[in-house]
């Protein structure tokens, strides 16, 4: 099963997740690699990906590198490049074609552009994957999952549900309330929750689907 991992913004724990997922899925034997077709900014994501993914070519799991650490479509401005959306789908059908999971992460929020008139979300519909939503588990985070969701839904995409991640080591009312009204809020499913320096991830979900609340 491929998918598509989203975030409700930049800095909510994608990579971190995609990472656990991919250790998880290949420790029990399943074919799973990681593409994040944009990196802006360092590339260490890639090379985390890179190396979760078995130690692919981190050319392969990422084709676009810019530099400058923005939205593609600025940090590509001011780098005087062209974005080819065509060729970053021919990467994600090549590695789909030659392995057996795999999981796009994409770049930043749901809508974030590459282009003036093309966003992570018009990829991600391109790809038509089913969607999984990265949420971080702190103040802000009903609002955020909620418009994400409604945006992932008008699309015509499957979403199939919430990955909460807790982003530091300390649980207090509003993380504890989230985990019970962002489901109900979002009316998506909560697939998992990865608490802070958790390195393993449940991924029953992954194989069994879950329908929306």
């Amino acid at each position: 099963m491929n998918l598509f991992l989203s975030g409700t913004d930049t800095g909510v724990g994608k990579t971190h997740v995609a990472r656990i997922l991919l250790k998880t899925l290949r420790a029990n034997g399943i074919d799973a690699v990681g593409y994040k077709p944009i990196v802006c900014g360092d590339r260490d994501d890639a090379r985390i990906l890179s190396w979760a993914s078995g130690d692919m070519p981190v050319e392969q799991v990422n084709p676009v590198w810019l530099k400058t650490p923005a939205a593609p479509w600025v940090a590509a401005q001011l780098e005087n490049r062209a974005i080819d959306i065509a060729s970053l789908i021919e990467g994600y059908e090549t590695l789909a074609a030659k392995h057996e999971t795999v999981i796009v992460e994409g770049i930043g929020g749901w809508e974030v552009p590459i282009t003036a008139d093309y966003s992570t979300a018009d990829f991600a519909q391109a790809l038509q994957l089913p969607v999984v939503l990265v949420v971080a588990n702190r103040l802000g985070a009903i609002n955020h999952t909620v418009l994400s969701c409604q945006s992932i839904r008008a699309r015509g995409l499957s979403l199939r549900g919430i990955v909460l991640n807790h982003l530091i080591d300390e649980l207090d009312t509003v993380a504890i309330a989230n985990k019970q009204v962002i489901p109900l809020a979002a009316k998506a499913p909560l697939l998992c929750e990865v608490i802070h320096g958790q390195d393993w991830i449940d991924f029953d979900w992954l194989e069994d689907g879950a329908n929306p609340l």
